[in-house]
């Protein structure tokens, strides 16, 4: 598990190497980012956003959005394992200061930071936790969006779920078992 783009690229990632975690693969994590430059349904760019990585495990997606130039990362994560392999990675990449990890599960994190505003939000939530749902309404509620906002949500792609009543959905990419859903808030 490496960077595969930006100024960190090459750089390798401490990940755990049990049954309870999956990080994003490479090619998904690289896929991901080219949708995000070249896609014509998608205005956004990395550089100097907020990024919030929501079910952050070891932190890879926002640790590439930092390589990228994203002006911050917030990382939540309430694994006690997966938050010490994060906080390893950043300061093994030397990052410290791009980032700020939250030891809080996801909506009690977002029931914090009313006043804070994302350009980006990525979830990854395990695979057979259906509550991100809830997460994302409470997100559009609290509004903790900017105006030019992008949603990511990474889940298997065996799953069939209905966003219409929260999300805007412009494209959505299977990679074997992964799918990646983008899509902003109506």
């Amino acid at each position: 598990m490496r960077i595969i783009g930006g100024k960190l690229r090459g750089k390798k990632l401490f990940f755990l190497k049990n049954k309870i975690t999956r990080p994003l693969r490479d090619f998904v994590k690289e896929s991901v980012f080219n949708i995000i430059q070249h896609s014509s349904k998608i205005n956004f760019s990395i550089k100097d956003s907020n990024i919030l990585d929501l079910y952050s495990g070891i932190g890879s997606f926002g640790l590439e959005c930092i390589s990228r130039d994203a002006g911050k990362v917030t990382f939540v994560e309430k694994d006690k394992l997966s938050q010490e392999m994060l906080l390893k990675n950043l300061q093994n990449l030397n990052i410290e200061n791009k980032s700020h990890v939250s030891n809080n599960s996801v909506n009690s994190f977002i029931n914090k930071v009313k006043n804070n505003r994302y350009d980006l939000i990525f979830l990854d939530p395990p695979f057979a936790d259906d509550h991100y749902k809830e997460d994302l309404s409470l997100i559009k509620k609290l509004q903790i969006y900017s105006k030019k906002h992008l949603i990511i949500i990474h889940r298997e792609s065996t799953k069939t779920e209905k966003f219409d009543k929260c999300l805007h959905i412009v494209e959505i990419k299977n990679y074997g078992r992964s799918k990646i859903i983008f899509g902003f808030f109506h």
